[in-house]
């Protein structure tokens, strides 16, 4: 006769949200806040794109341009740019203030307004599509506003800029984080990171400046001048 087979161990319950060998991590249960909203899971309808320098805390500002996705409701889902009062205009709810929030915190922004006599328990999601542009200004070939892409550091905005003119003090470079009036040293290299709406400033010899007092047309445009170059 054969043996019988020995019982199987028993296995304690998986505990929720734990990842396992064979697949994906799952997704946290959603959950509704008090508003009534549901917030979609990052990235459930589309590849989250990067924050920059991977900061999830990364601020909304003006020039940002969003892919907005309200789940089921495509006349509401779509691409829009944040204002240059800061907002952005969406059927049903009209204005709503989006810069200065997180990604997550605008949804829960948008879920709210679209809560209060809209939609029931609206899932809500929202990613940068593409970032407001940077600035360069002083001692480089090209000053003016650059592209943000993801990883910007201050070697890639000076080369973005042609690199440094004959005139530039390289271990002289300012960098002024947008919402702030203070500009600060920083090293110029990978490790120092460049940010959507940040002003770059490369610093030029005393020669130079006396020269810049001699002809004022010489001297490095301005953070207004700089916005206005294509």
């Amino acid at each position: 006769a054969m043996a019988a087979a020995p019982p199987l161990a028993s296995q304690p319950p998986r505990p929720l949200g734990e990842p396992m060998e064979y697949g994906y991590k799952p997704l946290p249960p959603a959950q509704a806040n008090p508003n009534g909203y549901v917030a979609a899971p990052r990235g459930a309808y589309y590849p989250a794109a990067a924050a920059p320098g991977g900061n999830p805390d990364y601020l909304l500002g003006v020039g940002d341009k969003l892919k907005l996705t309200v789940f089921e409701e495509t006349d509401l889902s779509g691409d829009y740019t944040i204002d240059s009062s800061g907002f952005i205009r969406m059927p049903l709810v009209g204005q709503l203030r989006a810069a200065g929030y997180t990604a997550q915190q605008l949804e829960g922004v948008i879920g709210g307004a679209l809560a209060q006599g809209y939609l029931k328990s609206p899932r809500v999601s929202v990613e940068v599509s593409t970032y407001r542009p940077f600035y360069i200004i002083g001692a480089v070939t090209r000053p003016g506003q650059y592209p943000y892409v993801n990883h910007m550091n201050a070697l890639n905005a000076i080369a973005l800029a042609g690199g440094f003119t004959p005139a530039a003090v390289e271990s002289k470079v300012y960098v002024r984080r947008e919402g702030t009036n203070r500009e600060v040293r920083m090293p110029t290299d990978r490790t120092t990171a460049i940010y959507p709406g940040d002003v770059v400033r490369v610093d030029s010899t005393v020669f130079a400046e006396a020269m810049q007092l001699l002809n004022p047309l010489s001297t490095p445009l301005s953070i207004a001048a700089a916005a206005a170059i294509p």
